[in-house]
Formats: C-alpha cells, sequence, structure tokens
C-alpha cells in the first residue's frame, strides 16, 4: 500500500488558524498542530519499517533481489543461487525463524523439488523457470491413470521438448497402478506421492545421488514454493516437518480463498531410509510452519475442458456430477468467484492479481491472462467463445 506522507501546509489546523490571534492562543495552536503532524509522521513512518520489513521483491532477470524475513540478499548477475549464503547472512535469516545454521557446510546441500505432474503443463513452466536457481533436482512423476483409474495420455512425457532446457535439473518416472484395480483412489493418490520417494532416490548415482541432510520438498505442481522459502531451508538447520503454508488462490490469482490460507507444500531432510515418506510428510502433524512461504492457485487452468477433466479425474469422486461439469456454468463461476461445488465454507475475495505473483508470470502477463483476468465474458479460458452471453 503506498503510504503518502502530509506535509504541514496541508495541515487543517494550521490552515483554519486566525490570521491575528494573541500570542498565547498562536503558540498553543501551533503545539496542537505540530504534536498532530509529528503523529501522522510517526505513523507513517511506523508503516513504512513494517512494509519495508515483509515485503518480497523479485525481477524476472538474473539480477534479483529478495528480502527473506527483512534479510536483504543481492544476488550477483551469474550466481547460482544454490550455494550457501554468507554465514553472518545465514545467521540473521536462520535466526528469523528460531533456526540454526545448518552445520554441514563444506559440501553443497542439495534441494530436491518432488512433485506430482497432471495436465498443468502451464503450471510447470512457470515453476520450473521460477525456481530452477534454488533446486538442484526437480523429481517428476507421471502415471498414464487418473486416481479414479481411467486411462490419460502422458503429457509431460509427451511435450517434454517444451522443457527440454531444464533436462539436466529433471529427474522423471512414470509410475502406473498395476494390480491396483481394487484400490480406493485414495490409495492410488498415495501410492504414486509416495513413489516421489521410493521409485527415484534408491536408485539415484553419481552427482544426482542425496545425501544425509539434503531439503525435500514434496508438493503439487500448482504449490509453488517462493524461491527466498528454498534459500532459507538450505542455509538452516529446521524440524524432520515443515509446512511451508501458501497464499491460496482460485482459479486465477484474482480471487483469494477468503477464511485461510493453504497448508501445503512440506519440506523435510534426507535421512536414508529413515526419510519421511511424501505421503506421510503431506497428510501428517508438522513440527513448524513458515506462513506465506509459498503460492497456491487451485483449477487456474487455460481451458474449460481442463477444468473438467479435473472434476473427473480427482479423488473427491462426489464432486463428479454432470451440473458441476457444464461449460456455461463452469465459466459464470470463475468469473464471479463462485465454488464450483457450493460449498459453504469456500469464499473467495478479489484481489488484485499483479502484486503477489511469480515473477516469470509478472513478466510474462499477456501469455497467462488466464491467471490474472477472470474478467472477460470467457472468463480468458482459451477453448470458450469469447462472445458468448453469461
Amino acid at each position: 500500500m503506498p503510504l503518502r506522507l502530509i506535509p504541514l501546509s496541508d495541515d487543517k489546523d494550521l490552515e483554519t488558524a486566525p490570521q491575528s490571534p494573541r500570542p498565547g492562543v498562536m503558540s498553543y495552536q501551533l503545539g496542537i498542530a505540530w504534536k498532530r503532524y509529528l503523529r501522522r509522521v510517526l505513523i507513517a513512518a511506523v508503516a513504512l519499517f513494517f512494509l519495508l520489513h515483509t515485503v518480497q521483491l523479485s525481477t524476472a532477470g538474473d539480477q534479483v533481489e529478495s528480502a527473506t524475513y527483512g534479510l536483504s540478499v543481492t544476488w550477483p548477475k551469474d550466481h547460482y543461487k544454490s550455494s550457501f549464503l554468507p554465514v553472518e547472512q545465514a545467521e540473521e535469516l536462520c535466526k528469523s525463524q528460531n533456526f540454526t545454521v545448518f552445520p554441514e557446510r563444506h559440501h553443497h546441500r542439495k534441494v530436491y523439488d518432488l512433485f506430482l505432474i497432471g495436465t498443468e503443463l502451464d503450471w510447470l513452466e512457470i515453476r520450473l523457470n521460477e525456481l530452477h536457481r534454488q533446486v538442484d533436482y526437480f523429481v517428476i512423476v507421471e502415471s498414464p491413470r487418473t486416481f479414479t483409474n481411467l486411462r490419460k495420455p502422458l503429457h509431460f512425457k509427451d511435450n517434454f521438448e517444451r522443457f527440454q532446457r531444464f533436462a539436466p535439473q529433471i529427474i522423471y518416472r512414470m509410475v502406473d497402478f498395476d494390480g491396483m484395480e481394487d484400490n480406493s483412489t485414495w490409495e492410488r493418490e498415495a501410492y504414486q506421492r509416495n513413489s516421489l520417494f521410493d521409485a527415484v532416490f534408491p536408485s539415484l548415482v553419481g552427482v544426482q545421488a542425496p545425501s544425509l541432510g539434503d531439503v525435500i520438498m514434496v508438493s503439487d505442481t500448482d504449490e509453488i514454493p517462493r524461491p527466498w522459502t528454498i534459500t532459507l531451508l538450505r542455509n538452516c538447520e529446521y524440524p524432520q516437518r515443515v509446512t511451508l503454508r501458501s497464499r491460496f488462490f482460485y482459479y486465477s490469482f484474482q480471487w483469494e480463498h477468503a477464511e485461510s490460507d493453504w497448508y501445503h507444500p512440506q519440506a523435510t531432510f534426507y535421512h536414508g531410509s529413515a526419510t519421511i515418506r511424501p505421503e506421510n510428510l503431506r497428510m501428517g502433524q508438522s513440527d513448524r510452519e513458515i506462513f506465506n512461504s509459498s503460492w497456491h492457485c487451485s483449477s487456474c487452468f487455460e481451458t474449460v475442458a481442463e477444468m473438467a477433466n479435473k472434476i473427473g479425474s480427482f479423488s473427491h469422486t462426489e464432486y463428479d456430477q454432470p451440473e458441476f461439469k457444464d461449460p456455461a456454468e463452469i465459466v459464470r463461476r470463475v468469473r464471479n468467484g463462485l465454488d464450483l461445488f457450493d460449498r459453504e465454507d469456500e469464499k473467495y475475495e478479489k484481489v488484485d492479481s499483479r502484486t503477489d505473483i511469480p515473477a516469470y508470470l509478472k513478466a510474462n502477463e499477456e501469455r497467462f491472462a488466464f491467471m490474472i483476468d477472470r474478467d472477460p465474458l470467457n472468463a480468458n479460458f482459451r477453448d470458450y467463445p469469447p462472445s458468448a452471453r453469461i
């Protein structure tokens, strides 16, 4: 919020003061005006302090300045930010969360970003571009079946060329649900999430192999940790279970959940065979929470078809009803910030969609208009006619 310091000449008490008052009265009136002016300056200064203390600044280029819990870190143009901070800065950063500095600073501490992929290729593009300077390896698991056991394309594998430049940082596995036909949707989801560790880490060798204490983050594709959050995790010694609570947006960054933030992603560290498995980490009780440390944008899709596909494929099968997948109804609800399923506790507030978004998204607003602005008649869905009457 911009701050405006009120100049002395704008003070109403001075403007309306008598032209020729007695000296005592004049001194008294000026004293009151001066006190009011100082009070306003003090309030503005306090507000400015808190604004500077909490703001996170980022750019889409190589020169990035980020404020991490009040610690300003300016990265040189060619600096790869997956290294440790200078120890003095690390101490200040970790102390802000009552953490201590990670002691094993004599070797590189890797960061593994683990997530499942469905159809969210746009989110994957944003995630890779936003975090590739902080993350060592993106661990991606994809299945040829939905959690409801329906066949589907391998969207990431089929579109890998789109992400070719990140190939050295990507560890990909395809995991099927063979023999799980009789299992529930929740069991299939848990199996696939655990495969992020079970089907990957035991086979990693060479530079990809984990070391004790390496950072592990577990999330969905549309749950993106802020870059400074990863800087914090790499530099600090933290508990085994940490929740990286997210600002919770719906349909786009234009609609924010009115009641609460989002309780994901989660972070832990590599501890050999005793490492907390992803499903347990995601669903279990956290030892520590770090607020406003991520973004989550649920159902932020470019097409109505993707929205309907999500409704038909995710684990909440009770919502897979024809009335919830009607294209015109989807567009109406998205434009007006109404819950898709008429849930009474799901309320969304309209916010400025450009103030707190990933830097890569901000640099590509026109291309990703559906994540920024849902006001047009078609809610910026690419597959819905702009001339449709809503």
